[in-house]
C-alpha cells in the first residue's frame, strides 16, 4: 500500500509513512483542536524564500570514464558514458545538476521540482518508477537509492544492461558529503565532487556561525509534523524522522525525539504534542497548504494547546529541499534559522 499524498514527498519518507498510514487516519479521523486564535499572538517572522533553482559549479566537469564503483545494493557497476543520465530521486537529480551535468540529464523523478529540471519527462507514476519510461529514454547510466521502487522495476532496468548505481539515502547532515562523493564517483567527476563538497560545507558552516544564542540559554524546541490534509495524514516526527539533524544544526531541540518518540513517525495525538511542548512547529510548505495554512493547522488535535500553537510559530520549508541533505542544505538551514530567530512582526 502506498501513502496517498497531495504533492510530491522526499523518497526517504516513503517507508515510514506507509507503516503508519492506517494509524494516522484512525487517530485523526475524529475531533479537532479549538482553532481559537490568541488575540496577542503574532505571526511568525517571514523567511527569505530562495528561488527554486540549483546553482551548478562554475568549473566545467570533465568525466574520467570508465568508472567502476560500488553500489549500495552490494554490486559493482561499470559506467562508460554519462551522455544520458536518469536520476531516480529528486535529491540525486539535484546533485547531478549541481555538479554541472544537468545538460546530460534526460528524465526526472516527480520530486525533482527545481526550475532547471522542470521540463524533463517524469519517469515515475505516483512514487513508483516506471521501468518502461526509463528504458524508452535510452539512458547510459541510472542513479537510484535504496528507497527506489518497486524492486521489479529496478531489476528490469538493470537486466536491460543499463548501468544502475544505487546510493544510500540521506538521513542526516553528515550524509551530505557522502552522497556527493557517491554520485561524483559514479559519473567519473571526482574532482567536481570534491569542489562541491567543499562549497557546500563552507556554506553550511557560514550559516551556523550566524546562529544567535538565546538570551536565556534555552534552545527552541521544534516539532516536525508531516501533513497531507487531503489524505487525512497527520504525523509527528520522532527520533528517525530525518529532521532532527537539521534542527540540531540550527541550534534547536528536536522536541519529538526529546519527548521520547523512538519511531520515525507516529500519528499525531493531543497527548504526544503536549508532551513534546514545541516552541515552534516545522512543516513542509505543501503540507501546510494542504491543511489550509496556519488556521487549519491550529485545528489539528493538540496543536493549539502547545506553546507553538499559542504563539502561532510555524516554520515552513519547501517540500523539495527540506530533507534532501544535498547541495542546497545551507539554504534549508538558513531558512530554519531566519524563521526560528528572526524578529516577529
Amino acid at each position: 500500500m502506498r501513502t496517498p499524498a497531495a504533492s510530491p514527498r522526499p523518497s526517504r519518507l516513503a517507508g515510514a509513512l506507509i507503516s503508519v498510514l492506517a494509524l494516522a487516519v484512525t487517530a485523526t479521523g475524529c475531533g479537532a483542536g479549538t482553532g481559537q486564535d490568541s488575540p496577542a499572538a503574532k505571526p511568525p517572522a517571514a523567511a527569505r524564500q530562495p528561488a527554486d533553482r540549483v546553482e551548478p559549479l562554475t568549473t566545467a566537469p570533465r568525466p574520467q570514464l570508465p568508472a567502476t564503483v560500488p553500489s549500495a545494493d552490494g554490486t559493482r557497476v561499470k559506467v562508460t558514458s554519462t551522455d544520458r543520465i536518469v536520476p531516480l530521486t529528486g535529491s540525486l537529480n539535484e546533485i547531478v545538476f549541481t555538479l554541472g551535468l544537468g545538460k546530460n540529464v534526460v528524465a526526472r523523478d516527480i520530486t525533482a521540482t527545481f526550475e532547471q529540471a522542470r521540463a524533463l519527462p517524469v519517469v515515475t507514476r505516483a512514487h513508483d518508477v516506471s521501468a518502461e519510461s526509463v528504458l524508452s529514454l535510452r539512458p547510459t547510466v541510472v542513479l537510484a537509492d535504496t528507497t527506489t521502487g518497486p524492486a521489479e522495476a529496478v531489476a528490469q532496468i538493470r537486466d536491460a544492461g543499463i548501468p544502475l548505481v544505487v546510493v544510500k539515502p540521506a538521513k542526516e547532515l553528515a550524509d551530505v558529503a557522502r552522497r556527493i562523493d557517491a554520485v561524483a564517483a559514479a559519473l567519473g567527476v571526482r574532482s567536481s565532487g570534491e569542489e562541491l563538497k567543499q562549497r557546500t560545507q563552507e556554506r553550511i558552516a557560514a550559516v551556523q556561525r550566524d546562529i544567535p544564542r538565546p538570551e536565556d540559554g534555552k534552545k527552541p524546541r521544534v516539532t516536525f509534523l508531516y501533513l497531507r490534509g487531503s489524505a487525512s495524514v497527520y504525523l509527528l516526527g520522532g527520533r528517525d524522522s530525518g529532521a532532527g539533524s537539521l534542527l540540531e544544526a540550527a541550534g534547536a531541540v528536536d522536541a519529538g525525539k526529546d519527548s521520547g518518540l523512538e519511531k520515525d513517525f507516529t500519528a499525531i495525538t493531543s497527548e504526544a504534542l503536549v508532551k513534546a511542548a514545541p516552541d515552534a512547529i516545522l512543516v513542509m510548505s505543501k503540507g501546510l497548504a494542504s491543511v489550509n495554512g496556519v488556521e487549519g493547522l491550529l485545528k489539528v488535535p493538540g496543536v493549539a494547546e502547545t506553546p507553538a500553537g499559542a504563539d502561532r510559530r510555524v516554520v515552513s520549508v519547501d517540500d523539495g529541499v527540506l530533507l534532501n541533505y544535498g547541495p542546497r542544505t545551507d539554504q534549508v538551514l538558513r531558512s530554519l534559522v531566519e524563521q526560528l530567530y528572526g524578529k516577529e512582526g
